[in-house]
C-alpha cells in the first residue's frame, strides 16, 4: 500500500504533528509506504518525502502556493490524507475547524471597519472559496470534534455520512498527575509561594484564546490567594499593561513559550482557557490528563468531554468575566476531586486511541 500524508511544515514535535508521527508509525508497522508531501521537515529514513515550494511572503501567498504547487497524481497512491487545507485529497483531516464560524463568532465583537476587512482580506476569502471546494469535494472528512462536525453540515450542507469526527489524543504517560511530585521543586524553581493556588492559561493567540476575559475575572478574584500562569505566544507586552490597569500585575506571570509543559500542569490547580473558537484544545485535554479540573467555553471542542462541575465547567460566552471568576471560584473548592474525575476521563482518549480510530477510517476507505 502507498499512503500519502499533506502537512506544509511536518516536524516531530507540536500537537498535530506528533499525532501525525504516531499515525505514521502505525502504518509504517504494517510495512506500507509512507510518503509525507511538506515544505519543511524533518527526514526521517524509512519515509519518503516530497519538497512542496511555497511563496514566504504573508499568510495568503503561502497558502495559496502550497496548495497549488501541491502536485498529486491520486491515482500513484491507495490513500491521500490532507492536515492542510488543500483540494487534492481522498482524506482530509479539518483540523482547524470551520474557517466561516471563526469569523462568524469574530463579527459579533469587532469594530465595523474589523469586519468589512474580513471580506476584503484575501486570506480569508480564500480560505472561504478553499473550504467549500474541500468540504463538498473530498470523500471523507475527518472533524476533530462533532462540534466541528456539525459546523461543516450547517454552514456547507455536508451529509453527516461523509464526516467522521475523532477526537485528540493525548499521552497520557507524559501527562500524568505522577508529575505533581515533583510540585515543591517546580514551584522553588519558579519563586511560586506553596500557599498559593494556580491558575493555568496556555495558548498561543491570546485574543482568541481569551485571556482578556481571564484577566478581568482575575480582577474580581484579586483577593484570593490565587495566582495565573499564562504560557504561550502573544503580545506579551500589551497584555502585560492590561494586568497593571486591572491592579493584578502582582498575580499573572507571562511565562512566554515553554517546552516542558507538563511541568506546568504539574503545579497548576486549575486550567482555564475562556476560547472564544476552538476545534478541540489539545493543551485543555493535557491538563485532564494531569489531573486539573478544566474551566472553558462551549466555542471549544473539549467541552464534549467536560460534565458541568465533574471535570470542570463550561460557559456559553467566551466574554462573561463574572460568570468566569465564579465558576474559578466554585472550583477551587473542589479541585482535587474533580482533577480525578477529569484523568479518568482523559484516559479514554488517548492517542493511540485516536490513530486506531484514524486507521479504522483509512482501512474503512481502502476497503
Amino acid at each position: 500500500m502507498k499512503i500519502a500524508f499533506v502537512k506544509r511544515n511536518f516536524s516531530y514535535h507540536g500537537g498535530a504533528e506528533r499525532y501525525l508521527s504516531t499515525l505514521i508509525e502505525a502504518l509504517k508497522n504494517k510495512e506500507w509506504e509512507i510518503h509525507i508531501f511538506a515544505n519543511k521537515w524533518l527526514k526521517h529514513e524509512e519515509v519518503i518525502f516530497h519538497k512542496i515550494p511555497i511563496l514566504p511572503l504573508g499568510s495568503f501567498l503561502r497558502a495559496y502556493s502550497f496548495n497549488r504547487n501541491l502536485k498529486i497524481n491520486l491515482k500513484e497512491f491507495d490513500c491521500v490524507i490532507s492536515f492542510e487545507r488543500t483540494t487534492n485529497q481522498h482524506i482530509y483531516r479539518a483540523g482547524e475547524g470551520c474557517h466561516r464560524r471563526w469569523l462568524e463568532l469574530r463579527s459579533s465583537f469587532e469594530s465595523e471597519i474589523k469586519k468589512l476587512s474580513f471580506k476584503l482580506n484575501p486570506l480569508h476569502r480564500y480560505y472561504l472559496r478553499l473550504e467549500r471546494e474541500i468540504f463538498e469535494k473530498t470523500p471523507l472528512i475527518i472533524a476533530n470534534s462533532h462540534m466541528v462536525k456539525n459546523e461543516i453540515i450547517n454552514y456547507y450542507g455536508i451529509p453527516s455520512s461523509k464526516i467522521k469526527a475523532i477526537y485528540n489524543g493525548v499521552d497520557t504517560e507524559k501527562f500524568s498527575p505522577k508529575n505533581r511530585k515533583k510540585n515543591s521543586q517546580l514551584r522553588q524553581a519558579l519563586n511560586l509561594p506553596e500557599d498559593r493556588k494556580i491558575i493555568l492559561f496556555v495558548g498561543s493567540g491570546f485574543k482568541r484564546k481569551g485571556l482578556f476575559t481571564l484577566l478581568k475575572a482575575m480582577a474580581i478574584l484579586k483577593h484570593k490567594p490565587y495566582l495565573l500562569l499564562v504560557i504561550g505566544k502573544g503580545d506579551i507586552k500589551k497584555y502585560m499593561k492590561i494586568s497593571k490597569n486591572l491592579g493584578i500585575e502582582n498575580k499573572v506571570f507571562f511565562m512566554g513559550t515553554r517546552k516542558e509543559i507538563e511541568n506546568f500542569y504539574a503545579i497548576a490547580n486549575l486550567f482555564v482557557l475562556p476560547t472564544i473558537y476552538d476545534p478541540f484544545s489539545n493543551a485543555a485535554l493535557e491538563a485532564m490528563a494531569s489531573g486539573i479540573p478544566v474551566i472553558t467555553t462551549t466555542n471549544n471542542g473539549v467541552a464534549e468531554l467536560i460534565e458541568e462541575g465533574k471535570e470542570g465547567f463550561t460557559i456559553k460566552n467566551p466574554f462573561a468575566h463574572e460568570e468566569l471568576a465564579d465558576k474559578i471560584n466554585t472550583a477551587m473548592e473542589s479541585t482535587e476531586k474533580m482533577g480525578e474525575f477529569a484523568r479518568k476521563k482523559a484516559e479514554h482518549f488517548t492517542i493511540q486511541r485516536a490513530v486506531e480510530e484514524f486507521m479504522e477510517c483509512i482501512k474503512n476507505f481502502l476497503s
